[in-house]
């Protein structure tokens, strides 16, 4: 059994993680940083006895659970040993009201026996303080009240109060219900609010699918990539976080965790082309403008002598600092617990090319409201001086190396992109002089790093400028358009990626040691980016195989955390990893047959 075997709810402002009971094991509310309300997930051995929202049937013996059809709608089944059946649909609130999206922040739960005479008991034991408090329990008629120090939570339930309070087990004769969200009375009753909001929320996302641009192929696991990718979204900014956890190790103790709620520009361009296949045009252009915010800011690159710092919170927060939660022991006892990031500190130069690439479909795709224009041009035009400045400049790499620098090839090619897709908005909008400009610092840069970044012993371009590693990142020169992929210098490169970042059948980000060690799993983006490699040199079905190997190593729910274990296909790392999903939808779409080839 997986260990991260849970599900996503949620609804573009906060999400939730159930197990395969339909615990809830995590959740931050109001929003995808805030404090977890629910953290049993990082708890430890703790976690059985603080953090967590449960509907427990006695005398279980087994689950089933399942996603709605096209839908971030989850229905558990619980059995218990004398064939008393207990259902549980769990849902976040999302659909259109008064031509807004209305997005309360507010878990539903439905429970209704479906057979015999269960007896469940409902435990609901929030915390505040990343662990360290119990919120103060209040009452009324028909609710109660969890009084914390930043926020207050009201259950409204048709449940027995006294039931849900002293956590006293009954007969689940009858359907309840239960809301927990804001401290605001319900207008109308309970029971008739939850299937009013579950009829439309539920109509919402089958409504959402409805208009994805789907291959022919692998429907089932690319909708719910993109519900998945969706609900990683914060609508109100347009930012899309990298996973909703925090501090879920890459390996077994490994010490490599760190809270991946906030927004990395090197997800940009990836998430912009895979949210563009799918037709999402809203999200996508919510991100754009989440990007565009950046650029225009004076913080950062746009300050004097500054750099653009690789990640921001969601509301364009610039300081993440990041400390160690003594409160929390970690996923199953593996600390430490992170709360920020110090990636922000950090050079990484990689991020002006993944602005500007992800930028460049401003200009050139007619569907959005906002398209770029000059003002934007000029902002993006100051990026591309920084990648022009900083294109064989040391620094932390894409995979954020904490101790070290040194010209990694990867940035460099994305300072060359940079400048590359300047030309290419300079020639849309008929500026010939600096279309001129960016095209021949573009071929500087890319003689530059043809030059120093080509191992001839190894026939093939390297992690870094006169070095001899290799790391996965290189997989990405022909999608990121740098060297087509029959060029015998990316065939090299692939060749050797093969013979030194294979973890059986997966793809290491990179082998050789760093700050932690040597890399013990394989990353998962970085296997989608394998496949599709072999399918831009014409090996079309190794990858079709490979990616069936990788939709079999998803969790029973249909998601994918950021690493696997090559021994056992565990995931491991924060879930669900955005860069995962966007990764799954991308190879999807290459390999798949195409709707004429179909029938």
């Amino acid at each position: 059994m997986n260990s991260l075997s849970l599900s996503v709810i949620g609804n573009c402002t906060f999400g939730a993680l159930l197990d395969e009971r339909a615990r809830i094991v995590w959740a931050c509310m109001p929003r995808f940083d805030s404090d977890p309300v629910f953290c049993s997930l990082i708890a430890g051995t703790e976690g059985d006895s603080k953090g967590f929202y449960d509907i427990e049937l006695l005398d279980f013996v087994r689950s089933e659970q399942h996603y709605r059809n096209n839908s971030a709608v989850v229905v558990t089944r619980l059995y218990d040993a004398a064939d008393g059946v207990v259902e549980i649909t769990d849902f976040v609130p999302r659909f259109k009201h008064f031509d807004r999206v209305h997005r309360p922040p507010s878990i539903f739960r439905h429970v209704r026996p479906l057979s015999g005479s269960p007896r469940i008991r409902l435990r609901i034991r929030p915390t505040s303080d990343y662990g360290k408090s119990t919120p103060e329990v209040t009452r009324g008629s028909n609710h109660l009240r969890y009084v914390m120090p930043e926020l207050t939570l009201r259950l409204t339930t048709d449940a027995p109060v006294i039931y849900v309070a002293d956590e006293v087990p009954f007969i689940l004769e009858r359907p309840v219900t239960l809301i927990l969200g804001p401290d605001e009375s319900l207008t109308t009753p309970v029971d008739e609010t939850s299937r009013e909001f579950f009829k439309k929320t539920d109509e919402y996302w089958r409504e959402w699918c409805r208009y994805l641009a789907l291959p022919f192929e692998w429907q089932e696991a690319v909708i719910r990539a993109s519900i998945t990718l969706k609900l990683c979204s914060y609508e109100e900014t347009g930012a899309i976080i990298a996973a909703m956890t925090t501090s879920i190790p890459e390996a077994p103790n490994s010490g490599r965790n760190w809270d991946y709620r906030f927004c990395w520009l090197r997800d940009s361009y990836f998430v912009v082309h895979a949210l563009n296949r799918l037709g999402a045009t809203r999200t996508m252009e919510g991100y754009l403008s989440y990007i565009s915010n950046i650029v225009a800011s004076n913080v950062g690159a746009n300050a004097a002598d500054g750099h653009l710092q690789p990640v921001f919170g969601i509301s364009r927060e610039v300081h993440l600092d990041e400390e160690v939660c003594d409160s929390l022991s970690g996923y199953r006892d593996m600390g430490p617990v992170r709360i920020g990031n110090s990636a922000y500190t950090q050079i990484q130069n990689d991020g002006y090319g993944s602005v500007i690439l992800a930028s460049t479909q401003s200009f050139f795709d007619r569907r959005l409201d906002h398209p770029g224009d000059m003002g934007l041009f000029e902002r993006l035009e100051a990026l591309g001086a920084q990648a022009l400045k900083l294109w064989d400049q040391p620094d932390a790499g894409l995979w954020e190396l904490r101790t070290r620098q040194q010209v990694h090839t990867y940035s460099s090619v994305m300072c060359w992109a940079a400048c590359d897709r300047l030309a290419k908005i300079a020639g849309r909008l008929n500026l010939a002089e600096r279309q001129s400009h960016w095209t021949a610092a573009a071929e500087d840069i890319r003689s530059g790093i043809l030059d120093r970044a080509w191992n001839s012993d190894l026939q093939s371009l390297v992690s870094t400028f006169e070095g001899s590693d290799l790391d996965a990142s290189l997989l990405c020169l022909h999608e990121i358009g740098f060297l087509p992929a029959n060029d015998p210098r990316f065939l090299g490169t692939l060749d050797q990626i093969e013979k030194q970042l294979k973890q059986g059948r997966f793809i290491q980000r990179y082998a050789t040691p760093d700050d932690f060690g040597s890399p013990e799993v394989a990353f998962n983006v970085c296997t989608f980016w394998y496949i599709d490699a072999l399918a831009a040199v014409g090996r079309a079905e190794e990858a079709r195989e490979l990616f069936e190997t990788m939709l079999a190593a998803r969790n029973a729910m249909g998601l994918l955390s950021e690493d696997l274990s090559p021994e056992n296909n565990e995931l491991w790392g924060n879930f669900p990893q955005t860069y995962s999903m966007v990764g799954l939808i991308s190879s999807a779409m290459r390999l798949s047959k195409s709707w004429e080839e179909a029938y």
